[in-house]
């Protein structure tokens, strides 16, 4: 197989990969335009046509989706073999893909980026901030993070957080005026902030525990976000009662008196978040790496996860 060749099927598995050519083309190092006559010199050599654009998508076609099929798996192959003998020179590089949800990008990656990549300058990081729970085997992520009790079970989990509490909070001002809720169906009485869920698009049904009861509850109020920034500020501008992990910054506005929290005495945890990966995979030495940046613990010895750090 001649050089281009070799290009002209990477730059294919990228946009199919990737679901679009401007991604795949940041990914290759690539203008846009480059990777179209890229892939329009694949199909003329071809004969066919290997994907079907859209001005809004991206997808193969019959012939392109059998085509990966059979392509992709060797790609993966000659990724891990480049990783393999890049760890027996003690040298990291490539792309380390990451799927996570917004509160760990947030309050885990984001602190840490710069340490990584001043320890690890060869190595691209490509986080993507999704809380859909999506698959990242089907993905090609080498790893996600999520709350530990939303784990496949086949998958090496390696925790990173104690469990997160959630709470429900309003400003002052908000109870001074509508008053303090005293039990989860006072919140009947009190605009919320809908939190609605990516994984399906309804809102949220707030979760309360009590002395062994666990309580459910769909609010309604002025506003409903995906995001949990916007719900916080909404809060903190008196807009009404907002429920959300406590680590997501809303500890930190409890303690600046912006916040209050309430119904304290209903507020379950949620298991932490893990850091996961298919046992199935070849580990990269970068995901190691990137495990013991966000553990802020010393480099990675190579051995296989201990039992303790499973689920």
């Amino acid at each position: 197989m001649r050089g281009s060749e070799f290009a002209e099927l990477k730059a294919f598995v990228a946009v199919v990969e990737r679901k679009s050519f401007a991604r795949a083309a940041e990914h290759l190092g690539l203008s846009p335009s480059a990777l179209s006559q890229t892939i329009r010199q694949l199909e003329d050599r071809i004969g066919a046509r290997l994907l079907n654009r859209t001005t809004r998508s991206v997808a193969p076609s019959a012939s392109g989706e059998q085509l990966y099929s059979r392509i992709a798996p060797m790609f993966r192959e000659i990724a891990v073999a480049v990783a393999q003998a890049s760890e027996t020179t003690g040298q990291m590089s490539g792309t380390l893909r990451i799927n996570t949800l917004g509160i760990a990008a947030r309050t885990i990656i984001a602190p840490r980026l710069s340490r990584f990549q001043h320890a690890h300058p060869d190595v691209v990081l490509d986080i993507v901030v999704d809380d859909t729970l999506a698959d990242i085997v089907a993905g090609r992520f080498d790893a996600g993070i999520r709350v530990g009790g939303q784990l496949e079970k086949d998958m090496v989990a390696v925790r990173l957080t104690p469990d997160l509490k959630m709470m429900a909070v309003a400003s002052p001002d908000y109870l001074a005026h509508r008053g303090t809720p005293h039990s989860p169906v006072d919140l009947h009485e009190h605009a919320c902030i809908n939190w609605r869920l990516q994984s399906d698009g309804k809102p949220y049904r707030w979760e309360f525990k009590k002395r062994g009861q666990s309580f459910e509850i769909a609010v309604d109020g002025p506003i409903v976000t995906n995001h949990p920034d916007i719900g916080v500020a909404a809060a903190v501008q008196g807009l009404g009662i907002a429920y959300h992990f406590e680590q997501d910054g809303v500890g930190e506005l409890l303690a600046q008196g912006k916040l209050v929290q309430v119904l304290a005495d209903w507020s379950i945890t949620r298991p932490g978040l893990f850091l996961y990966y298919s046992n199935r995979r070849h580990r990269p030495a970068a995901l190691g790496a990137f495990i013991d940046c966000l553990l802020d613990r010393e480099p990675f010895d190579q051995t296989p996860p201990r039992s303790a750090d499973k689920l």
